[in-house]
């Protein structure tokens, strides 16, 4: 008796990841909804629309993009259905969603299941010209002669260059004042005119504004240079092991089946490989990039964790 219910119970076993895998080939069965926590228009929103032309292409079916700003955004794909036909792109601002908001309805490990990330943007240090420093070194000897004087501006807490400007000020052991701006555009312009000293800008800004002669471009906080602006030097190279990786991700309700999760990741790894498509990610001068779900659930997991304690030293 023993010996048949474990031969039934494993044949039940077998049928269950049977069915499962039978699902995710079948998806999906209907539209899929992207909801994208940002206005139209943004980095993430054009990303996902990116995203969603092809995948609709792929998959034979609508994919359509809701905008939902904010919070409410985020929490509406926690509630989702889990099957699949709803996702989010979204920000690595997601990781501190829980630190910005404590009231938020949701986890923003526990209560989603990564996918991938879509692009990478690559972010500069700029500085006014008026900051009597010109090199990494120089910026990090100033901050620690004078502690508390220079000050980076940023769009808020969950902003990518906010997390940028704290990871950095952590990493060289200096004190520099965070400066919150309504905008992307309003931190850039306090730059420009002085107001704010240093900022994280993206690789096409960085580069306009420093030919212009607006900024100073000190460093690049990637692995390795950037064509744009192959005369500056990785954070690294300038003597400081720091990269920071602003990244633009897709996930899922908690609760969707692993082989949903990983025929999307693959789907969008196929993707990548056309040179339009990765043109086209380019052109947003981005780096397109894949993930298996695992390692983008690891890539949340670990980034939550590491910036709750660096929200915690800043008295967050």
């Amino acid at each position: 008796m023993f010996r048949f219910l474990k031969i039934a119970l494993s044949a039940a076993a077998v049928a269950a990841v049977s069915a499962v895998s039978a699902q995710a080939q079948s998806w999906p069965t209907q539209r899929v909804t992207i909801v994208v926590p940002f206005g139209a228009g943004s980095v993430t929103d054009i990303l996902a629309r990116i995203f969603a032309d092809e995948m609709g292409k792929k998959w034979g079916q609508q994919v359509v993009i809701e905008n939902k700003p904010g919070i409410a955004g985020t929490a509406s794909v926690a509630k989702a259905a889990p099957d699949g036909h709803t996702l989010m792109v979204t920000s690595n601002g997601h990781t501190v969603s829980n630190l910005v908001s404590k009231d938020a309805p949701f986890d923003a490990v526990k209560d989603f299941a990564g996918i991938t990330r879509l692009g990478s943007a690559p972010l500069f240090l700029i500085t006014n010209p008026s900051v009597q420093a010109k090199t990494l070194k120089e910026v990090i000897e100033l901050a620690k002669k004078e502690p508390g004087k220079l000050n980076f501006s940023s769009p808020g807490l969950a902003s990518t260059t906010f997390i940028a400007g704290a990871l950095f000020r952590k990493s060289a052991g200096i004190n520099i004042v965070h400066v919150p701006f309504r905008s992307a555009p309003d931190a850039v312009t306090a730059v420009i005119r002085g107001d704010a000293q240093l900022y994280f800008a993206p690789v096409n800004l960085a580069r306009d504004q420093s030919e212009a002669g607006k900024v100073n471009a000190i460093a690049a906080a990637t692995a390795a240079r950037i064509p744009e602006l192959p005369n500056v030097p990785t954070f690294t190279e300038a003597g400081l092991p720091y990269v920071y990786d602003s990244w633009f991700g897709l996930m899922a309700p908690a609760a969707v089946p692993k082989p949903v999760l990983e025929k999307i990741s693959k789907d969008w790894a196929d993707a990548l490989k056309a040179p339009e498509m990765q043109a086209k990610i380019k052109g947003q001068f981005l780096i397109g990039v894949t993930d298996t779900p695992a390692a983008m659930d690891k890539i949340v997991r670990d980034e939550t964790a590491n910036l709750t304690q660096v929200f915690k030293e800043a008295g967050l």
